[in-house]
């Protein structure tokens, strides 16, 4: 029996850290492990065998830091903080250091013993977080984006020591660096040292701002349940902590209250704001016996619910869970970069030394060849890969649980670019999944509308069954029903009472000539005669028929399922503008519908919300389950939609589309940025500080390119 453990892990530096935690984790018998750089977690799948424990020593033994996580995550913001104060204190230290070396005309006697009493610390204690990861990752034979940088700095600061208390450098009227007039001999690069420590601690800072942004909507989710609740125990009142709640409890939900945990309304009626977690701003009405979502707003009236899921088992948790797991997903280009990332390091220390040794064999001398050394060292940093495919990941799909779409991981974005059919189930995803009054006929002269619904809805009040519901709603709508005495329910054939002095009886029976809508008829009778007759329909969705013209407008093509007659389907097909129909399918037909197109070369989306939708759902190429529908079909899914409406499709394809185009746009500018410049730092076209800026730019760039997903707007929104 296999299970699944999660790890928070602490000292990654760089993708090829993530990379070799990852590598040392999967050498272990029956683990299947992947390491998210960007989040800073593990994710294993592990025999039952093994604990914790175990997988903690193996992250140890690699030389960085390991736990499970908390039940409340501590914030990132003092670590931040310290990398913070260490960018100020190497800022102020290393400006007056670059611009002495810069600016000939400000250089005095003796200038370079300054810059160097400046420099060293800036080397020494702004560095320090490289250098410390550098010598950990030595110690155990690996090489990391840090060692480069650490070589790199120790190697400009080192070669500067030497220049100065062994060459000539210290001796008064020394110029810049780089200037003609300077002897090859006097060369020394504290600015180069200097400069580059603060620019990659500058872009170190700024990524984990990134990065801590990125993640802000899953802390946002993780937060929105309530912390106490008012349970109701024999009558009494008694406030507790929510987490405290079991199956089966009643608590009060008050106006502007949280609603605690999933459940079902048992008194009171009153509107949610279910915004927080669909992103849907427009209030659900419900009434006993509706079903409540925990961390949903009450906006009216008192109700009291009685709690059906707690804990883990809630929407909300669910949510969270989806959208962490998708987070630690990998594309396939991305595992292609990781390995590069693993590689890489020596592969460019190689290059350095081959660089040095070419320009020392031109007769260049030791400093030009050691400025482009130098230089290849650091502008190779392969950060920016590691950060292309995780930091997109963790906003797109942060972004998607704002607004109501948990998106499972990678495969799911890449599915949405191949798709060029969507399947959909009519009820409950076209339709709202509920019958609805559409048409009264009175059968007898002087017999009103609203009399015939109000006797037929007074005695179907006592029912349960969906049509009987369905007039009774209608009926209160137009006022207060009487009081029914003698009511009666017979399975399969209707219901009956007395009211007003009244024998109403209502059973399934159509009009002399009923039109061919698409409808259900029912037969009020009223002492044994034929009072008149009611229609119903599962009514279509407001915004189906927009959601359908913009799933064209994204080049997919719609096509109806449903197991109902044909006439009913192709009215339905018709007012959302559908011309692709298949009624009279039965559950299992619906796979086999899903079959029929992809062998004819459709790539294929399903979107349904049943029991009876969950194997064409996995079926499909990509599969988008109605957040409302069932736990089987949320399962079988590769898309959840929270919100209980077409366009939320829209917005998944949209935003799985978009999220992916970043994703490959990162990849590419962190490939072109490595590709572009290791040939100008060999060339010595790229002076060290140049190039440590340009490392830690591509970096931050890719980050804040992943940013701009925070920005995506539902469909039908300015």
């Amino acid at each position: 029996m296999e299970r699944v453990i999660e790890l928070e892990i602490g000292g990654m530096t760089c993708a090829a850290c993530a990379n070799r935690i990852e590598k040392k984790l999967n050498r272990m018998d029956g683990v299947t492990a992947t390491v998210n750089y960007a989040t800073e977690k593990a994710r294993a799948t592990v025999p039952a065998a093994l604990s914790a424990a175990d997988l903690i020593a193996v992250v140890e033994k690699t030389g960085y830091t390991a736990a499970e996580p908390a039940p409340e995550p501590p914030p990132a913001e003092p670590a931040r903080d310290a990398l913070r104060d260490r960018l100020l204190i190497s800022i102020v230290l290393s400006v007056p250091v670059v611009v002495l070396a810069m600016v000939p005309a400000w250089q005095f006697d003796y200038w370079q013993w300054l810059s160097l009493t400046l420099a060293a610390p800036v080397v020494v204690y702004g560095g320090w977080p490289f250098h410390r990861s550098a010598y950990v990752n030595l110690r155990h034979g690996a090489a990391t984006m840090d060692t480069l940088v650490s070589m790199g700095t120790l190697a400009a600061f080192g070669w500067s020591l030497w220049a100065l208390f062994l060459g000539d450098a210290g001796m008064p009227g020394m110029t810049h660096p780089f200037s003609l007039t300077a002897r090859e001999g006097d060369a020394i690069y504290l600015e180069a040292a200097a400069g580059v420590t603060t620019f990659l601690l500058a872009g170190r800072y700024l990524e984990a701002r990134a990065k801590r942004h990125a993640g802000d909507a899953l802390r946002a989710l993780l937060s929105l349940g309530a912390k106490n609740v008012t349970v109701l125990e024999d009558g009494a009142e008694r406030v507790i902590a929510a987490a405290d709640l079991t199956p089966g409890a009643l608590f009060l939900v008050r106006p502007g209250e949280k609603v605690a945990t999933d459940g079902e309304v048992v008194e009171g009626s009153s509107a949610l704001d279910v915004s927080l977690l669909t992103g849907e701003s427009v209030p659900v009405e419900v009434r006993p016996g509706d079903p409540v979502t925990g961390a949903t707003i009450n906006a009216g009236g008192r109700l009291v619910v009685r709690a059906t899921r707690v804990g883990a088992d809630t929407q909300l948790a669910q949510m969270a869970r989806l959208v962490e797991e998708a987070q630690t997903g990998k594309a396939a280009v991305q595992r292609l970069a990781d390995r590069i990332s693993g590689v890489f390091v020596p592969v460019v220390i190689a290059l350095a030394v081959g660089t040095l040794g070419f320009w020392l064999g031109t007769g260049r001398g030791p400093a030009a060849a050691f400025t482009a050394a130098v230089a290849v060292l650091i502008i190779a940093c392969p950060c920016a890969l590691g950060l292309a495919t995780p930091t997109a990941l963790l906003v797109g799909t942060g972004r998607g649980a704002q607004l109501g779409i948990l998106i499972r991981g990678v495969e799911a974005l890449e599915s949405t670019r191949r798709v060029d059919t969507i399947v959909l189930d009519k009820t409950g995803t076209v339709t709202t999944g509920r019958m609805a009054v559409t048409e009264v006929v009175p059968g007898g002269p002087g017999l009103s509308d609203a009399q015939l619904l109000r006797w037929a809805g007074a005695v179907e009040a006592a029912s349960e069954h969906p049509i009987g519901r369905a007039i009774a709603d209608a009926a209160r709508e137009r006022g207060a029903l009487p009081p029914v005495a003698d009511f009666r329910a017979t399975a399969g054939v209707g219901v009956r009472g007395r009211l007003e002095g009244a024998e109403v009886a209502v059973a399934a029976g159509a009009p002399p000539r009923a039109p061919a809508a698409a409808a259900t008829w029912v037969e009020v009778t009223v002492d044994g005669e034929a009072a008149g007759w009611i229609a119903l329909a599962d009514t279509v969705r407001p915004t189906s028929a927009a959601a359908v013209r913009a799933l064209r407008r994204l080049g997919l093509t719609p096509m109806l399922v449903t197991g109902d007659a044909p006439e009913v389907a192709s009215a339905v097909a018709a007012e959302v503008g559908i011309t692709e129909v298949a009624a009279g399918v039965l559950p299992a037909g619906k796979v086999d519908v899903v079959k029929q197109l992809q062998a004819v070369g459709r790539s294929v989306a399903m979107v349904g919300d049943g029991v009876n939708d969950a194997a064409a759902l996995a079926q499909a190429d990509l599969g988008l389950a109605m957040g409302a529908g069932t736990d089987v079909a949320i399962q079988a899914s590769d898309l959840t939609l929270v919100r209980g409406d077409l366009t939320a499709a829209v917005d998944a394809v949209r935003l799985s589309r978009r999220t992916l185009g970043i994703i490959r746009g990162n990849l590419f500018w962190a490939f072109a940025y490595n590709v572009a410049g290791l040939p100008l730092a060999a060339a010595g076209l790229l002076n060290p500080m140049i190039a440590g800026a340009a490392m830690a730019f591509s970096s931050v760039f890719v980050v804040a390119n992943s940013l701009r997903l925070r920005r995506f707007r539902p469909a039908g929104t300015a």
